[in-house]
């Protein structure tokens, strides 16, 4: 595959899906926020409106792409709230267009839920309970596995192998990285790792009026510990919100089971995902897009802030290792 997004005109943009769909669109191509993929609300001449979502080239294989699509039929299929992608002209809901891969969806509009209530995290944790007892319907071998050896690991080597950081940055990131792993390896021992949306903050759930919540956004679907759709939902450090926590697990386990145990993984996930946030972004430097949004990145101010920030999670770490059971929260 050799897309390119720089090659991603207005034109390529109709084309591709005017020809995947099987219809004329008018000529609204509205781009939608997107760090890493090129998304685009469109509308056909019969006033459907869509949102074509383009892939960047390279992140994901046919094959994992069409993962993420199967749990979210799975999702839909339990009647979980979810946007689904569309059939194409060729019978399944990825296309292709010069190299780059990409999907339809219905656009579906709401709000960011608003949680005021108990009631309200209930609500929240049923809903995520829900998925993973759809996620737990069967496995998703091409798609990531969230693990500190499968990912944070090889994340870590990568930021040091490429030379962004000083000397002296680099030894700090070492040295603090190497604590953070050694815990998370050990934490991570024995835990079951199932299909998850990976991204579960609360801008990917939307209040509609009249019908409730709807999940969006399953781009970032791992096979992880279910713990990581539920911390990304508190507001705080774990030990700062443990009344929410309880209440999001009474939602939760109305539907499925969870292993209290896993909630020492909260603080550890967190640093796992900088880490990986940073690794991200390194591979993004070239793209004039990732530019303009992070005009620092990279500069040695830009580092002192992010060890900076890896060293205090990793003390929240060491306050939070007895968080283990609710009887504790």
């Amino acid at each position: 595959m050799n897309g390119s997004f720089e090659n991603l005109t207005p034109d390529c943009i109709l084309d591709a899906v005017e020809s995947a769909m099987g219809c004329r669109l008018t000529g609204l191509t509205a781009p939608l926020p997107s760090y890493i993929n090129r998304v685009y609300e469109l509308q056909s001449v019969k006033d459907e409106r869509w949102v074509a979502k383009f892939y960047r080239p390279g992140r994901w294989t046919h094959a994992a792409l069409q993962d993420e699509h199967n749990f979210v039929f799975d999702c839909a299929s339990e009647e979980i709230p979810v946007v689904a992608p569309l059939q194409l002209a060729n019978g399944g809901t990825i296309g292709e267009h010069n190299g780059i891969l990409f999907s339809v969806f219905p656009k579906r509009s709401g709000r960011e839920m608003e949680l005021c209530t108990h009631d309200g995290w209930r609500r929240l944790g049923g809903l995520v309970g829900r998925i993973h007892l759809a996620g737990s319907r069967r496995e998703a071998n091409n798609r990531l596995w969230m693990h500190p050896e499968s990912t944070t690991i090889p994340e870590i080597k990568m930021l040091l192998d490429s030379g962004f950081m000083s000397a002296y940055q680099a030894n700090r990131f070492k040295e603090v990285t190497s604590r953070i792993v050694e815990i998370a390896l050990c934490e991570f021992e024995g835990v079951a790792l199932q299909r998850i949306h990976g991204d579960c903050h609360r801008a990917n759930i939307l209040e509609r009026p009249g019908e409730g919540l709807m999940v969006i956004d399953f781009d970032d679907m791992v096979m992880g510990p279910p713990v990581q759709d539920i911390w990304l939902l508190l507001p705080d450090h774990a030990n700062r919100v443990r009344h929410e926590i309880n209440l999001i697990l009474e939602g939760y386990e109305q539907f499925m089971e969870f292993d209290d145990r896993t909630l020492r993984l909260v603080e550890i996930l967190r640093a796992m995902r900088i880490i990986y946030f940073l690794s991200w972004c390194s591979t993004q430097v070239d793209d004039f897009k990732f530019k303009a949004n992070f005009p620092d990145w990279g500069s040695e101010m830009f580092w002192q802030r992010e060890i900076s920030d890896i060293e205090h999670q990793y003390h929240a770490i060491l306050n939070d290792e007895r968080l283990s059971t609710r009887g504790m929260l």
